[in-house]
């Protein structure tokens, strides 16, 4: 399969979340326990991972130590990110984990190269996710796996229904639509694996759920920050979605919320195998 022509089909994306501290600091929470348990099952000792979209490179970093003596390499757009994710790697004395900058729609790699190569949270934020799933697709090894998860924002639930996180929820959806993003890709990841070409698809789902008092603190400071002082606070404003006074009262509504004994916030992922 051809590596696609990257000045002819490389979308410009904007990312929503971007890279504010609140945003780095809760994807750094991400581990292949709680956000890759769909794939653990699928990694073996000596193979090969391509990590899209690692971020922080705490899943990566746990995928290093499942596939010993196999190597792992993470991608990120981002060279400060991929520096973090670098040097999680070295404190974890893993020597068999790589990261480096690229493009996801035409990545710097050999066909056929991964045993597996993974996304996560990655798609749901690009303009053309099944490019990316055939590039994806280009160099994973025949038979081996193209694995991607993403939550499915309309999907969410929490309690109680304050208006201020369903004004949340509109300005998320409007912000991220503007951009080009599809936050509902739980639900497309097995229409756009089949568009991309795959033919064997296994689709599952899981949650991220935030209800205990101290899981219900970390959500409502993260989201608190995030909706003031990240790319979606400055979206907000440059695109005339919001008033400052709109996202101070939308992270109070957070805070709130995460105050409340019997809050309750319900994530739903989309997950799918592929074999390429």
């Amino acid at each position: 399969m051809d590596a696609p022509d990257s000045a002819a089909q490389t979308p410009d994306d904007v990312y929503t979340h971007g890279h504010h501290e609140s945003v780095v600091q809760a994807h750094a929470a991400r581990t292949a326990a709680n956000s890759a348990a769909f794939l653990v099952p699928h990694l073996a000792a000596g193979l090969s991972v391509l990590d899209v979209g690692c971020g922080p490179g705490s899943i990566t970093c746990d995928f290093a130590r499942l596939v010993e003596p196999g190597t792992v390499l993470g991608l990120d757009r981002s060279e400060e990110i991929v520096a973090q994710a670098r040097a999680l790697a070295e404190e974890r004395g893993l020597t068999n984990a790589s990261f480096t900058t690229g493009n996801v729609y035409d990545l710097d790699l050999e066909d056929e190269a991964f045993d597996v190569v993974h996304a996560h949270q990655v798609l749901q934020h690009l303009t053309d996710p099944v490019a990316a799933l055939r590039e994806m697709r280009r160099v994973a090894k025949p038979g081996g796996i193209v694995a991607v998860r993403d939550a499915d924002f309309h999907g969410m639930s929490w309690y109680p229904e304050l208006p201020e996180l369903e004004e949340w929820m509109d300005l998320y959806q409007r912000i991220a639509r503007h951009n080009g993003a599809e936050p509902d890709a739980g639900r497309r990841l097995v229409s756009w694996m089949q568009e991309a070409g795959f033919t064997d698809v296994a689709p599952t789902s899981s949650n991220w759920l935030y209800a205990t008092p101290q899981q219900r603190a970390w959500q409502a400071r993260v989201w608190g920050e995030r909706v003031l002082h990240s790319a979606f606070a400055e979206q907000a404003l440059d695109y005339g979605f919001a008033q400052q006074a709109d996202l101070e009262r939308i992270a109070a509504g957070w805070h709130r919320w995460g105050s409340s004994a019997d809050g309750w916030f319900l994530i739903p992922n989309g997950e799918v195998i592929a074999r390429a």
